[in-house]
């Protein structure tokens, strides 16, 4: 078992999916936004945003790379992880690591919870520009080196929103193998 069978990757609506948690690609100040964000906080309700605000006034937003945990409001999910993707900049910043982080606490977080099932969209690759093969590379590697330690969580959905991410991830689980 090399972990490539606990993941799958599809397209879809991430406000839809049957899991125990959702990761919600987030701004810092964790009041929402537009994309994947905005979405989320529709879906969810008010009471996302109540939690997130709750987060902040003991916190301080959420800093690039480490995530935070609410509930899943009006969602079909118990919990929303919300994390802060790096915006790209030619890879100069420690964008990769900073990405890497995002999955990688992402999952601690949800394995501290006993999540068994945990989707994730595209973290990243949208207005904040990260390369969607690069990014590819970094999610299906972070994953299947978290999931091999043995942390409990049985199933990661990667679910796109458009095809090329959903290609890139479908290759790189593909080589993966």
């Amino acid at each position: 078992m090399d972990g490539t069978d606990r993941i799958e990757i599809i397209k879809g609506d991430i406000t839809k999916v049957q899991v125990d948690a959702i990761v919600n690609a987030a701004n810092s100040s964790l009041l929402g936004g537009g994309g994947v964000d905005g979405a989320i906080h529709r879906a969810g309700g008010p009471v996302i945003l109540e939690e997130c605000k709750k987060i902040v006034a003991r916190q301080g937003g959420c800093k690039t790379g480490e995530a935070v945990i609410t509930s899943g409001g009006n969602l079909p999910c118990s919990y929303v992880i919300h994390t802060v993707g790096p915006i790209w900049n030619g890879g100069k910043k420690n964008e990769e690591e900073k990405l890497a982080n995002c999955y990688k606490n992402s999952l601690q977080l949800a394995a501290e919870h006993q999540v068994k099932t945990i989707a994730f969209p595209n973290i990243s690759t949208g207005v904040y520009k990260f390369p969607k093969d690069l990014a590819a590379r970094i999610s299906i590697a972070t994953v299947l080196n978290f999931i091999s330690t043995g942390s409990g969580i049985e199933k990661v959905l990667f679910v796109c929103f458009e095809d090329e991410s959903f290609n890139y991830l479908v290759k790189e689980l593909n080589t993966q193998k």
